[in-house]
């Protein structure tokens, strides 16, 4: 084929589309004085078996640059070079000898041998670079799936790994699909049978694994180089475009199942660092449009401790942002987004925050992701704290202030009860003023970043020394506690009181108002061996051991079923249209110590109970939490002489399954009139109101 055979092109739309007859190439770049379109016959050829020069003259609309190139079809592997000015001090790293990704490409592939770090040494790459792959979304035949816009207040919502998930050997899963999509289509009984109903995926953008301390791989995915393509190792199939087709087969499955997929998206830096990283993309293109520079534009501003800062507000990267969202949802079905460190999307083109950050309006205000999840991380590196304060109407946050209190309380702080009284009520100290529904607050204790609820309640400080830092990396601010032994449990006594503790944050973190929100693995105390930042861990310190399923079955059950109960109460899945303020004036909250309407507010105080109304008044609740490291006895409202229905003990922490939790047509009935709450142990009755047993469910 002859440079004479291709034609102009149009600038719209961006990425490689394929038409008839051939496929249509438009990508952005300001100040590049030309650029080479590059084919390749495969992601292991070391040169492009063609080149397509564009000049400004003929394949240049303003910063638009476009060509058609007849007769090719999907699969088609392809890639830039960008000519322009080498000028890093001043911001402009036009470097011909770089292979670039297309911004806008819909899938990467790897060569076998891809090497990170020839983008950012001098010379030719192409032999070792990732390339960008022509893809055709609509080919795809979704069956009548689509979203599935579960509301928040039936919501709890998983945080999974999609390769740690089924790795392990232990799965069960084919070691062909081991840590791929397919391999989490095979554990979709799994999760409908624990009762979630979300998978929260760790980010799932192709992304660089050679990002992280050498020797080691990158295995959270925090470093994307692209923001439309799903990441190629996840799949377990070798062709170009199989991931694509792989991914959405897994999201048409978990649909069917009625679980939504939720995708953790960073917005806020690429893979590309700071001034001595690799040129993958957006460096390359258009540096000082697609990052936040100095005031010299020879450093990158760095709000996100990851090197660099993606100018979220610049007009371009909003579009580029806004069409992968609405990407993933029209062409990928997914149900919603948690952004990574959102704060950042707040900051102007010089890094100050902004009052109404026109990003954010255009994600919220967008009428196709009207029905979307979307979920911020309302904090960034640099010191931003958002949570309550975050723009916007519709947004769900992070509670970092629920997991620190929560923890602080169990733990056995003083001063906590009336922090984690707050928390249990939605949080309305941060979110009453916006008269909000009370699943505005995310309710987590453990996520990726930070120890497993296990570890929690096992190690009192980091150990994370298998990340090759000496132990330097990681919080030191856990707000654990051991139990009374560093690391494995040294006898039943010790591994009696976590078991405990780790069912008195379910208990929490499943019932407090709000929507909660799980590690995966958790539910079978899953351990990191004191790691708590295992993000260059691909190894068995972050897969999840199957085998903990039968070794703490009792967990696994109770959880199972606080989620069932969660869902059965009428607080939650008849208040959806209520704010959380209204939904707390209709329960008619009454608060006790020890003794009935006397609760302990005081530094030393380690306990509290409550007493509550259902929204229709069918029954009430009774909660007893005592943090305290002795046992207490707690009066309990008195029972009407003329009502049949006396108190069932629903949940006691403190007792071997299968009696910790029972459903409510088998709960014990409790006739004192007072309840022994054991040392460091939750307690939940119910009593009918009226009506019968069946009515309440």
């Amino acid at each position: 084929m002859s440079a004479g055979d291709v034609t102009s092109g149009t600038s719209a739309p961006l990425g490689a589309t394929v038409l008839p007859g051939g496929v249509n190439f438009s990508i952005f770049s300001k100040h590049a004085v030309m650029l080479e379109l590059l084919l390749f016959d495969s992601e292991n050829a070391a040169q492009p078996s063609r080149i397509i020069p564009l000049d400004a003259i003929k394949h240049r609309t303003h910063h638009y640059w476009h060509v058609f190139v007849p007769n090719l079809r999907p699969g088609q592997v392809y890639a830039y070079r960008a000519h322009g000015v080498f000028d890093p001090d001043r911001g402009s790293w036009f470097d011909p000898s770089k292979i670039l990704l297309d911004p806008y490409g819909l899938a990467v592939v790897l060569p076998e041998t891809y090497d990170r770090w020839a983008a950012a040494r001098p010379g030719d790459n192409a032999a070792v670079a990732m390339k960008s792959v022509v893809a055709d979304p609509n080919r795809y035949d979704w069956q009548g799936d689509l979203p599935l816009r579960r509301p928040f207040a039936e919501s709890v919502i998983y945080e999974l790994h999609v390769h740690g998930f089924t790795r392990h050997s232990s799965s069960g899963v084919p070691v062909e699909k081991r840590g791929t999509y397919a391999g989490l289509i095979e554990k979709i009984p799994y999760l409908k049978d624990l009762g979630i109903t979300a998978v929260e995926l760790l980010p799932i953008f192709q992304f660089d694994a050679q990002d992280c301390p050498p020797g080691k791989t990158n295995y959270w995915g925090y470093a994307p180089v692209s923001f439309f393509a799903p990441h190629q190792a996840y799949s377990s199939q070798t062709g170009s475009l199989a991931a694509l087709d792989e991914f959405r087969d897994m999201v048409k499955a978990l649909h069917r199942a009625g679980l939504e997929v939720i995708l953790d998206v960073v917005f806020n830096h690429t893979a590309e660092g700071g001034r001595t990283g690799p040129t993958f993309s957006y460096r390359g293109l258009a540096n000082d449009v697609y990052y936040i520079l100095d005031k010299e534009k020879s450093r990158y501003a760095d709000y996100t401790g990851c090197g660099n800062t993606l100018n979220a507000n610049q007009s371009i990267v909003r579009r580029l942002i806004q069409d992968s969202l609405r990407y993933w949802v029209s062409q990928m079905h997914v149900d919603g987004f948690r952004f990574d460190l959102a704060s950042i999307l707040s900051r102007d083109e010089e890094g100050r925050p902004l009052a109404n950050p026109p990003v954010l309006w255009d994600i919220e205000s967008d009428p196709l992701l009207a029905g979307t999840k979307l979920i911020a991380e309302a904090w960034d590196a640099a010191g931003l704290y958002q949570v309550g304060s975050f723009i916007g109407d519709r947004w769900q946050e992070w509670n970092g202030r629920f997991r620190d209190d929560v923890r602080s309380f169990l733990r056995g702080d003083n001063g906590t009860v009336s922090a984690v009284a707050t928390r249990i009520l939605g949080s309305p100290d941060i979110y009453g003023h916006e008269e909000r529904e009370a699943e505005q607050s995310i309710n987590f204790v453990t996520c990726h970043d930070g120890f497993t609820l296990n570890d929690l309640v096992s190690y009192n400080h980091k150990h994370n020394e298998a990340n090759g830092e000496n132990n330097r990396d990681g919080s030191d601010n856990n707000l654990s506690w051991s139990c009374g032994a560093e690391g494995p449990a040294d006898g039943p006594i010790v591994e009696a009181i976590r078991n405990r503790q780790v069912k008195n944050f379910f208990v929490l973190e499943l019932l407090a108002a709000g929507t909660p929100m799980l590690l995966m693995g958790d539910e079978v105390r899953r351990t990191q061996r004191g790691n708590n930042n295992a993000y260059c861990q691909d190894s068995d310190i972050s897969w999840l051991d199957w085998s903990l399923l039968k070794q703490h079955s009792d967990i696994h059950r109770f959880v199972k079923g606080l989620i069932g109960f969660r869902q059965r109460r009428d607080v939650v899945t008849e208040g959806a249209a209520l704010s959380l303020n209204q939904l707390l004036h209709r329960a008619r909250i009454e608060w006790h110590g020890v003794e009935l309407n006397r609760p302990d507010w005081s530094d030393h105080s380690h306990s509290l109970a409550f007493t509550l109304r259902s929204l229709r008044a069918r029954f009430l609740l009774h909660g007893i939490l005592n943090a305290y490291w002795e046992p207490l006895s707690f009066e309990l409202p008195p029972v009407p002489a003329e009502h049949q229905q006396e108190w069932r003990r629903c949940i006691d922490t403190s007792l071997d399954s299968p009696d910790d939790i029972s459903p409510w047509e088998s709960a014990p009935v409790v006739r004192p009139t007072t309840y022994l709450a054991q040392p460091r142990s939750m307690v939940l009755l119910a009593r009918a109101l009226e009506g019968n047993v069946s009515e309440v469910e």
